[in-house]
Protein backbone atom coordinates (compact mmCIF):
# COMPACT_ATOMS: atom_id res chain seq x y z
CA UNK A 1 0.00 0.00 0.00
CA UNK A 2 0.73 3.55 -0.39
CA UNK A 3 3.00 3.39 -3.69
CA UNK A 4 1.75 6.63 -4.88
CA UNK A 5 1.67 8.51 -1.86
CA UNK A 6 2.64 12.15 -2.29
CA UNK A 7 1.56 11.78 -6.23
CA UNK A 8 -0.09 13.93 -7.91
CA UNK A 9 -2.35 12.51 -11.15
CA UNK A 10 -4.59 14.11 -13.47
CA UNK A 11 -7.64 11.24 -14.88
CA UNK A 12 -9.64 12.28 -17.78
CA UNK A 13 -12.71 10.07 -17.48
CA UNK A 14 -13.00 9.81 -14.21
CA UNK A 15 -16.55 10.40 -13.79
CA UNK A 16 -17.48 7.84 -15.36
CA UNK A 17 -18.18 4.15 -14.32
CA UNK A 18 -14.40 2.81 -15.28
CA UNK A 19 -12.95 6.18 -13.77
CA UNK A 20 -14.49 6.08 -10.38
CA UNK A 21 -12.74 2.66 -9.95
CA UNK A 22 -9.60 3.85 -10.92
CA UNK A 23 -9.80 6.82 -8.98
CA UNK A 24 -10.60 5.06 -6.13
CA UNK A 25 -7.91 2.58 -6.50
CA UNK A 26 -5.39 5.11 -6.84
CA UNK A 27 -6.65 7.48 -3.97
CA UNK A 28 -6.00 4.15 -1.86
CA UNK A 29 -2.57 3.99 -3.04
CA UNK A 30 -2.21 7.89 -1.94
CA UNK A 31 -2.52 9.81 -4.84
CA UNK A 32 -4.33 13.25 -5.22
CA UNK A 33 -6.53 13.11 -8.29
CA UNK A 34 -7.30 15.56 -10.65
CA UNK A 35 -10.44 15.13 -12.70
CA UNK A 36 -11.74 17.32 -15.43
CA UNK A 37 -15.71 16.95 -16.42
CA UNK A 38 -17.28 18.06 -19.17
CA UNK A 39 -20.72 18.31 -17.26
CA UNK A 40 -20.89 21.67 -15.39
CA UNK A 41 -21.89 20.00 -11.93
CA UNK A 42 -20.53 17.09 -10.22
CA UNK A 43 -21.53 15.81 -7.01
CA UNK A 44 -18.70 14.21 -5.94
CA UNK A 45 -20.27 12.63 -2.84
CA UNK A 46 -22.77 10.97 -5.00
CA UNK A 47 -19.88 9.84 -7.78
CA UNK A 48 -18.18 8.25 -4.42
CA UNK A 49 -15.07 10.27 -5.27
CA UNK A 50 -13.51 11.17 -1.67
CA UNK A 51 -11.38 14.27 -0.71
CA UNK A 52 -8.42 13.29 -2.41
CA UNK A 53 -10.20 13.58 -6.17
CA UNK A 54 -10.53 17.31 -7.42
CA UNK A 55 -12.77 17.72 -10.14
CA UNK A 56 -12.67 20.48 -12.50
CA UNK A 57 -15.92 21.21 -14.55
CA UNK A 58 -16.93 22.50 -17.92
CA UNK A 59 -13.83 20.83 -19.73
CA UNK A 60 -13.91 20.16 -23.51
CA UNK A 61 -10.74 17.88 -23.87
CA UNK A 62 -10.94 18.33 -27.80
CA UNK A 63 -10.21 21.99 -26.95
CA UNK A 64 -6.55 22.94 -27.17
CA UNK A 65 -6.69 26.31 -25.32
CA UNK A 66 -9.26 24.28 -22.39
CA UNK A 67 -6.97 21.69 -22.24
CA UNK A 68 -3.90 23.62 -21.89
CA UNK A 69 -5.41 25.58 -19.06
CA UNK A 70 -6.48 22.81 -17.01
CA UNK A 71 -2.51 21.24 -16.84
CA UNK A 72 -1.10 24.41 -16.81
CA UNK A 73 -2.91 25.22 -13.23
CA UNK A 74 -2.34 21.31 -11.63
CA UNK A 75 0.46 20.92 -9.59
CA UNK A 76 3.72 18.99 -10.66
CA UNK A 77 1.82 15.97 -12.20
CA UNK A 78 3.46 12.39 -11.84
CA UNK A 79 1.07 10.84 -14.21
CA UNK A 80 -1.59 11.58 -16.29
CA UNK A 81 -4.33 8.57 -17.34
CA UNK A 82 -6.76 9.57 -20.22
CA UNK A 83 -9.89 7.49 -20.16
CA UNK A 84 -12.20 9.60 -21.62
CA UNK A 85 -13.56 9.07 -24.86
CA UNK A 86 -16.49 7.99 -27.12
CA UNK A 87 -18.20 4.75 -28.72
CA UNK A 88 -20.10 4.59 -32.26
CA UNK A 89 -21.49 1.78 -33.29
CA UNK A 90 -22.17 1.47 -37.38
CA UNK A 91 -22.10 0.19 -40.05
CA UNK A 92 -20.24 2.17 -42.54
CA UNK A 93 -23.08 2.92 -44.92
CA UNK A 94 -24.35 4.24 -41.77
CA UNK A 95 -21.29 6.09 -40.64
CA UNK A 96 -20.99 9.50 -42.12
CA UNK A 97 -17.85 12.10 -42.34
CA UNK A 98 -18.78 13.87 -39.05
CA UNK A 99 -18.96 10.75 -36.94
CA UNK A 100 -15.92 9.72 -38.31
CA UNK A 101 -14.68 13.28 -36.68
CA UNK A 102 -16.63 13.14 -33.79
CA UNK A 103 -14.51 9.72 -32.92
CA UNK A 104 -11.57 11.16 -33.86
CA UNK A 105 -12.00 14.12 -31.51
CA UNK A 106 -13.65 12.29 -28.41
CA UNK A 107 -10.71 9.65 -28.25
CA UNK A 108 -7.88 10.33 -30.20
CA UNK A 109 -7.64 14.30 -30.33
CA UNK A 110 -8.67 14.62 -27.11
CA UNK A 111 -5.46 11.51 -25.83
CA UNK A 112 -3.04 13.74 -27.67
CA UNK A 113 -3.62 17.01 -26.10
CA UNK A 114 -3.72 15.81 -22.81
CA UNK A 115 -0.16 13.86 -23.38
CA UNK A 116 1.08 16.79 -24.82
CA UNK A 117 -0.14 19.24 -22.04
CA UNK A 118 0.99 16.57 -19.21
CA UNK A 119 4.38 16.21 -20.60
CA UNK A 120 4.78 19.44 -20.66
CA UNK A 121 3.75 19.71 -17.24
CA UNK A 122 6.32 16.90 -16.29
CA UNK A 123 9.07 18.16 -18.18
CA UNK A 124 8.79 21.30 -15.96
CA UNK A 125 9.14 19.39 -12.94
CA UNK A 126 12.39 17.45 -14.40
CA UNK A 127 11.20 13.84 -12.47
CA UNK A 128 9.65 11.60 -14.87
CA UNK A 129 6.39 10.55 -15.09
CA UNK A 130 3.52 8.16 -16.54
CA UNK A 131 1.07 9.02 -18.96
CA UNK A 132 -1.41 6.05 -19.48
CA UNK A 133 -3.90 5.89 -22.28
CA UNK A 134 -7.04 3.99 -23.43
CA UNK A 135 -6.98 2.04 -26.73
CA UNK A 136 -9.40 -1.23 -27.58
CA UNK A 137 -9.06 -4.55 -28.56
CA UNK A 138 -10.48 -3.50 -32.35
CA UNK A 139 -6.76 -1.45 -32.39
CA UNK A 140 -5.04 -4.55 -32.17
CA UNK A 141 -7.29 -7.07 -33.86
CA UNK A 142 -8.87 -4.69 -36.61
CA UNK A 143 -11.05 -7.81 -37.67
CA UNK A 144 -12.79 -7.42 -34.39
CA UNK A 145 -13.84 -3.80 -35.66
CA UNK A 146 -16.43 -4.00 -38.20
CA UNK A 147 -19.37 -2.08 -37.99
CA UNK A 148 -17.28 -0.20 -35.51
CA UNK A 149 -14.89 1.41 -38.25
CA UNK A 150 -15.05 4.61 -36.95
CA UNK A 151 -14.20 3.86 -33.69
CA UNK A 152 -11.57 1.49 -34.72
CA UNK A 153 -9.48 4.09 -36.30
CA UNK A 154 -9.71 6.17 -33.68
CA UNK A 155 -8.75 3.90 -31.14
CA UNK A 156 -5.50 2.70 -33.29
CA UNK A 157 -4.64 6.39 -33.56
CA UNK A 158 -4.20 5.94 -29.55
CA UNK A 159 -2.03 3.38 -29.84
CA UNK A 160 -0.02 4.43 -32.45
CA UNK A 161 0.40 7.48 -30.63
CA UNK A 162 1.05 5.39 -27.26
CA UNK A 163 3.87 3.62 -29.00
CA UNK A 164 5.77 6.86 -30.70
CA UNK A 165 5.96 9.29 -27.90
CA UNK A 166 7.23 6.83 -25.68
CA UNK A 167 10.35 7.03 -28.01
CA UNK A 168 10.05 10.57 -28.15
CA UNK A 169 9.71 10.91 -24.36
CA UNK A 170 12.36 8.47 -23.11
CA UNK A 171 15.05 10.65 -22.76
CA UNK A 172 12.64 12.54 -20.26
CA UNK A 173 12.39 9.18 -18.52
CA UNK A 174 8.32 9.91 -19.20
CA UNK A 175 6.91 6.25 -19.47
CA UNK A 176 3.83 6.26 -22.36
CA UNK A 177 1.69 3.15 -22.25
CA UNK A 178 -1.93 2.17 -23.18
CA UNK A 179 -4.33 -0.31 -21.70
CA UNK A 180 -6.37 -1.99 -24.78
CA UNK A 181 -9.74 -3.63 -23.15
CA UNK A 182 -12.07 -5.42 -24.83
CA UNK A 183 -16.22 -5.20 -23.87
CA UNK A 184 -15.94 -3.34 -19.68
CA UNK A 185 -18.29 -4.90 -16.94
CA UNK A 186 -20.21 -1.37 -16.94
CA UNK A 187 -23.97 -0.83 -16.45
CA UNK A 188 -24.36 1.06 -19.84
CA UNK A 189 -22.58 -2.00 -21.29
CA UNK A 190 -25.13 -4.61 -19.59
CA UNK A 191 -27.80 -2.33 -20.43
CA UNK A 192 -27.08 -1.93 -24.28
CA UNK A 193 -25.89 -6.15 -24.32
CA UNK A 194 -28.67 -7.67 -22.00
CA UNK A 195 -28.27 -10.90 -23.54
CA UNK A 196 -24.79 -11.61 -23.45
CA UNK A 197 -22.53 -13.27 -20.85
CA UNK A 198 -21.22 -10.34 -18.60
CA UNK A 199 -18.69 -12.85 -16.56
CA UNK A 200 -16.67 -13.31 -19.48
CA UNK A 201 -16.11 -9.47 -19.66
CA UNK A 202 -12.89 -7.64 -18.36
CA UNK A 203 -13.96 -5.71 -15.41
CA UNK A 204 -13.39 -1.94 -14.07
CA UNK A 205 -11.81 -3.55 -10.82
CA UNK A 206 -8.88 -5.42 -13.58
CA UNK A 207 -8.29 -2.29 -15.62
CA UNK A 208 -7.80 -0.04 -12.11
CA UNK A 209 -5.10 -2.15 -10.86
CA UNK A 210 -3.25 -2.85 -14.81
CA UNK A 211 -3.38 1.23 -14.77
CA UNK A 212 -2.25 1.14 -10.89
CA UNK A 213 0.73 -1.08 -11.92
CA UNK A 214 1.87 1.19 -15.23
CA UNK A 215 1.65 4.19 -12.59
CA UNK A 216 4.08 2.22 -10.17
CA UNK A 217 7.40 4.39 -9.91
CA UNK A 218 9.02 1.26 -9.89
CA UNK A 219 7.47 0.43 -13.31
CA UNK A 220 10.28 2.51 -15.23
CA UNK A 221 11.07 -0.02 -17.75
CA UNK A 222 7.90 -0.37 -18.97
CA UNK A 223 7.15 1.77 -21.96
CA UNK A 224 5.58 1.99 -25.42
CA UNK A 225 3.23 -1.13 -24.57
CA UNK A 226 -0.49 -1.42 -25.77
CA UNK A 227 -1.44 -3.80 -23.15
CA UNK A 228 -4.53 -6.32 -24.03
CA UNK A 229 -7.15 -6.68 -21.19
CA UNK A 230 -9.83 -9.25 -22.51
CA UNK A 231 -11.05 -10.63 -19.87
CA UNK A 232 -12.87 -14.23 -21.04
CA UNK A 233 -13.86 -12.94 -24.24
Amino acid sequence: MGRLIGRNIALTGGTGALGRVVAKRLTEEGATMHIPAIEGEVDKAALGLGEAVSVTTGIDLSDEATVKDFYAKLPPLWASIHIAGGFAFAPISETDAATLRQQFEMNAVSAYLCCKEAAANMKAGKAGGRLVNVSARPALEPRVGANITAYTMAKAGIAALTTALAEELKDERIAVNAVAPSIIDTPANREAMSGADFSTWVTPGAIAELMLGLCDPDAASVSGAVVPIYGWV
